[in-house]
């Protein structure tokens, strides 16, 4: 049976690899690895906190053009350079989600081997209703 899927992408915000931001399979969004960068210029900033911003608004972009929403996401596993930081990741992550009854899960895991100036990355599943 072949594989009916649809590539996602986020104008500005590319991979270096030839993959797609991320993939539609039915009714399921998969995520590539969102990074923070900045859709307008396509340049990762340098501080952690900015980066945050950029990959829960990259994240929020690639599921709309999916054709789902943030209530959909199941699933956030967040890449960082240093753990300790979490907090610049629970600013962007509670504005998305303010309902503690209404998140998704999430797990953080530390990562070294980002491309150079990459602090955080997101990875997500999400369901389209």
């Amino acid at each position: 049976m072949a594989r009916k899927g649809r590539s996602i992408h986020v104008d500005g915000v590319q991979h270096g690899a030839p993959i797609p931001f991320g993939a539609r399979v039915g009714n399921m969004i998969f995520s590539s690895g969102i990074l923070g960068a900045d859709p307008a210029t396509g340049k990762v900033p340098e501080d952690l906190e900015s980066q945050c911003e950029f990959a829960f608004a990259n994240m929020k972009t690639m599921v709309e053009n999916a054709g789902g929403d943030i209530s959909g996401i199941g699933k956030i596993t967040v890449y960082m350079k240093d753990r300790s930081q979490r907090d610049a990741v629970n600013k962007p992550w509670l504005e998305m989600f303010p309902d503690e009854d209404d998140r998704p899960a999430r797990h953080a895991i530390e990562y070294d081997a980002f491309p150079p100036g990459v602090l955080v990355q997101l990875e997500m599943i999400c369901v389209v209703e």
